[in-house]
């Protein structure tokens, strides 16, 4: 059993590193299978991995000398990354702002994931964001295309979505078009309320410098200097995705975000998943994959992916093994009948 001792900062309030009720501490206790004592101004670390835990005990003491607070998330993401023998610290995450919300709160990349995906969309023009609910892809996009939109380097931001029910039929929707529409483009809208504030949002939409539509709407237009933005793309269908990015006109930048797990066509192959095949090799197109390790929502939306994930994959396997049984049974049977043809 190895032992490990980290002296704490002058000032250090343990209780503040622990955490309420000490879930920090027995979060890595329980990760890394260790013990841990505050002796004489010091953490006394014990147990099998002990060089992971100093790992993430020290990002955890840069994080709070930064001055930041170490919310659920931040903290599994430390343990995570200490896991994988990666350091925090010792990354570019959490290290530039992509913009503020309306109140003066920063926006920044949160983890590994979401830092690629950042650079991705500001060094390429069109930029693929796949991955799980809660990984921030629709989120960071609108604050990079605010960001973009406040420094004069686009003229307009477009926000569009298919009109696809998620495994539900609502049917007949009072309103207008705009008002049958608008319940689709909700996730956009509070994006955009959050990071602009609604009235800011609302002014801009009034005067067309903001564009939350339905997918639809974008054919037959060209887009010169905005910063367009595609969510929930697994629910496009392959002729719609097509459409889609050749709308992109000049001094635009296109980003496009979508969940390869939660396509809600009806026996249509998803146009984000034709895409993956057919541009992968263009060098001006990013494809940044995002995982569970980046969900920054509640840490039990993590927990849900990875079950979920983790079922599906089981389910699979299950599948194939019972395939090819039936498979091995039927090529066993043709034998059988050539033994016995006369």
């Amino acid at each position: 059993m190895d032992t490990v001792r980290i002296p704490l900062p002058p000032g250090e309030d343990a209780r503040q590193l622990f955490g309420n009720l000490d879930e920090n501490l027995g979060r890595i206790e329980e990760a890394f299978g260790v013990s841990v004592i505050l002796r004489d101004g010091a953490l006394v670390v014990s147990g099998e991995q002990t060089d992971k835990a100093e790992s993430a005990f020290r990002d955890l003491i840069w994080i709070l000398a930064n001055g930041d607070t170490l919310d659920p998330q931040k903290v599994g993401y430390v343990i995570s990354l200490s896991m994988e023998g990666q350091s925090y610290r010792e990354s570019n995450v959490n290290r530039d702002i992509v913009a503020f919300t309306q109140r003066g709160k920063p926006i920044k990349a949160k983890t590994l994931g979401q830092t690629a995906y950042v650079e991705a969309i500001k060094s390429k023009e069109i930029v693929f964001g796949i991955g799980p609910a809660g990984t921030g892809k629709t989120y960071l996009a609108v604050a990079m295309a605010v960001a973009a939109f406040k420094n004069k380097d686009v003229e307009k931001i477009i926000l569009a979505r298919p009109a696809v029910e998620a495994g539900e039929r609502l049917g007949f929707l009072p309103g207008d078009l705009q008002e049958k529409v608008d319940p689709y483009l909700r996730p956009l809208y509070d994006a955009l309320y959050d990071i602009l504030g609604r009235e800011a949002a609302l002014r801009l939409k009034e005067k067309e410098t903001i564009e939350v539509v339905p997918l639809a709407y974008m054919r037959g237009r060209t887009l010169d200097n905005a910063f367009i933005i595609l969510d929930e793309a697994q629910n496009t269908t392959r002729e719609q995705m097509k459409m889609f990015l050749t709308r992109m006109g000049f001094g635009s930048k296109v980003v496009v975000t979508g969940d390869v797990t939660q396509i809600d066509l009806d026996g249509k192959q998803s146009g984000l998943v034709h895409a993956e095949k057919v541009l992968a090799k263009v060098r001006e197109i990013a494809f940044c994959y995002l995982t569970d390790s980046d969900v920054v929502r509640h840490t039990l939306v993590r927990k849900i992916i990875g079950a979920y994930d983790s079922y599906e994959r089981k389910a699979d396997e299950k599948g194939r093994k019972s395939a090819d049984k039936d498979a091995r049974k039927a090529k066993g049977g043709k034998e059988k009948d050539k033994r016995h043809k006369p």
